[in-house]
């Protein structure tokens, strides 16, 4: 790992951090054909470039009902209870998330609101590849589901077999998914997004997925919505002498076997800890299954030794990172310093794993710094508001004014006449109620009939 020692008063600069994009030219150029192909040529495209990317040659996408129960024969009790145990904190955690319409009235009767309205279909993408997330499964369904979504469906590399991995079809069970089709890669994004003669378009797209499915949901963002566009994954952990080496060692590890490209950031007051820190590393490579991963990873991540606590949290803010471990005495004292995390996990009983896995928060998260302005993913991606407005003519009439001046001034002739128009029709109808009134009183006999109905 790179490192890097800060000197008193010195800042830590967003320069230093040598982070790559989400995707590179090459990704954009691949994922724009292959977006224009499906789009043009639907099922026929999506079967070449499976028998091309995947070395599978699919004839049906769509997973049957009889490979679901094959998926649930093939799975072991004990992954149906922890996967089970662990939608149901997800879900109660969303469930805390989820927002009603509102509606508000003025003095003058003017009422204002918001409605709030689940997406009709939402297609979510699950990567295969070099690992299989049958999480990222509960992560993205259960949130569509709490919102109230009428329809789940998802799209999932196959096996050189041609089939699904039955551990993320039995998590789209539990997760209430409600169709599952075997395409992966910018294809799947393109297939969603615009529809095909199997797969139907939906609303909007989320998951997570490598250069080239990241690269596909920036093109089709705009003709369908998109979660974020989510780069290498990320972990920072940020600790004092209270640390211990070997949670430090193996957090880092768990966030760098993911992916060569995923980064991991180790930020400490404490120079003494980081000989500590890689001193325990060697031992723990050499028993990791996927240590060649991960080696890959730990050599483009990066280690700041600060002078001071607030150097070290304004170090982190600059990161903004995906995954921040604060592994310091009285964490939760700490927690007003940090300003741009995805996810934050206090003390050293809380690694990330508990958060990727069972804790409830959702585990898809804002990667490569936009943690500085966005959000991880929540019920509020899976739903649209509509402001609501409604006014009775006493409060038009409150608001003319004003109205009719913003117009003038931009120069938008129509917008003012159109409450003009209105204060104008009720004024007339309201003298003409009055002349009315006024020749009932008077039938012209000579009589006062107000007098005569007293009487």
């Amino acid at each position: 790992m790179r490192k890097i020692y800060l000197e008193e008063g010195q800042s830590f600069d967003a320069s230093m951090l040598e982070r790559s994009g989400a995707f590179n030219a090459d990704a954009l150029k691949a994922a724009t054909d292959i977006v224009a192909t499906v789009r043009e040529e639907g099922d026929q495209a999506l079967r070449d470039y499976s028998e091309k990317f995947d070395h599978v040659t699919i004839d049906e996408f769509e997973v049957t009902p009889e490979e679901f129960e094959e998926a649930m024969e093939l799975v072991d009790e004990d992954f149906v209870r922890a996967i089970e145990y662990a939608a149901d904190n997800i879900t109660a955690f969303h469930e805390r998330e989820v927002q009603q319409s509102w509606f508000t009235t003025r003095a003058d009767g003017a009422i204002t609101g918001q409605k709030v309205t689940p997406l009709e279909r939402v297609g979510i993408y699950v990567p295969g590849g070099r690992a299989q997330y049958p999480s990222t499964v509960l992560m993205n369904a259960i949130p569509a589901s709490v919102a109230g979504v009428d329809e789940i469906i998802m799209c999932t590399p196959p096996s050189k077999d041609g089939k699904v991995n039955p551990y993320t079809l039995v998590a789209a069970q539990t997760a209430g998914v409600d169709r599952v089709f075997k395409v992966g890669g910018a294809q799947a994004i393109a297939a969603m997004a615009y529809g095909t003669e199997s797969i139907p378009k939906v609303n909007k797209v989320t998951g997570p997925g490598n250069a080239y499915v990241a690269a596909a949901k920036k093109l089709v963002n705009g003709d369908v919505g998109i979660d974020m566009i989510a780069g290498p994954s990320e972990v920072c952990v940020l600790s004092d002498e209270t640390a211990i080496p070997e949670f430090i060692a193996i957090d880092l590890m768990a966030q760098a076997e993911h992916d060569p490209r995923a980064t991991c950031y180790f930020v400490t007051t404490e120079e003494g800890l980081v000989d500590e820190v890689e001193d325990v590393l060697p031992d723990l490579l050499e028993q990791s299954e996927r240590r060649e991963i991960t080696e890959q990873s730990l050599e483009h991540g990066l280690i700041v030794v600060c002078k001071t606590l607030t150097q070290a949290f304004d170090t982190v803010n600059v990161i903004a990172p995906e995954h921040l471990e604060i592994s310091m005495s009285d964490p939760f004292e700490l927690l007003g310093y940090v300003r741009n995390a995805g996810a934050i996990f206090l003390g050293s009983w809380t690694p990330e794993a508990i958060g990727d896995y069972v804790a409830g928060p959702n585990h898809t998260l804002p990667t490569g710094g936009t943690a500085a302005f966005s959000s991880p993913l929540s019920v509020e991606d899976f739903v649209k508001k509509s402001s609501v407005l409604s006014f009775p003519y006493d409060a038009l009439e409150a608001d003319a004014d004003a109205v009719e001046t913003l117009a003038a001034r931009e120069g938008l002739w129509a917008h003012g006449r159109s409450v003009d128009l209105r204060c104008q029709f009720m004024n007339y109808v309201m003298e003409a109620m009055e002349d009315e009134d006024e020749d009932e009183d008077d039938c012209g006999c000579g009589h006062d009939h107000g007098d005569e109905d007293a009487e």
